[in-house]
């Protein structure tokens, strides 16, 4: 089965608000929208993040479902979510995957690019 049953964009953003740089912590939050491009229905299972900081500092993440849901989406469907994650650098980057599973009980991954997180001033 191929990762092409599930399409995966991220965006980001800097919560200044919540974060306190003279602390060493920079907030940012990712909202991740997740359509089903296939032809059969199919749920997210798991996740695996690989968080990294400035400083290479890694933190991986494994859970069950997206902020405490595993969605099952019919083809053409999507589902977005928004979570959030601390650094203790203003950049730093997350990729990671889902796993998934059709109606079919077919289990499949889906890869999910590495992207930035950084302040907006801190961006080239």
């Amino acid at each position: 089965m191929s990762s092409q049953v599930f399409d995966v964009s991220v965006t980001t953003r800097y919560i200044d608000d919540q974060s306190a740089p003279d602390r060493g912590s920079y907030v940012f939050t990712y909202s991740v929208t997740i359509k089903n491009t296939g032809q059969v229905g199919a749920q997210l299972i798991a996740r695996h993040w690989i968080i990294t900081d400035a400083n290479n500092h890694i933190e991986e993440i494994r859970g069950l479902g997206v902020v405490g849901r595993q969605p099952l989406l019919k083809p053409g469907e999507e589902f977005e979510y928004t979570s959030g994650t601390a650094l203790a650098t203003p950049q730093g980057s997350m990729q990671g995957e889902f796993l998934c599973v059709t109606e079919k009980g077919e289990q499949f991954r889906v890869t999910i690019p590495e992207f930035v997180l950084s302040l907006p001033r801190t961006l080239h």
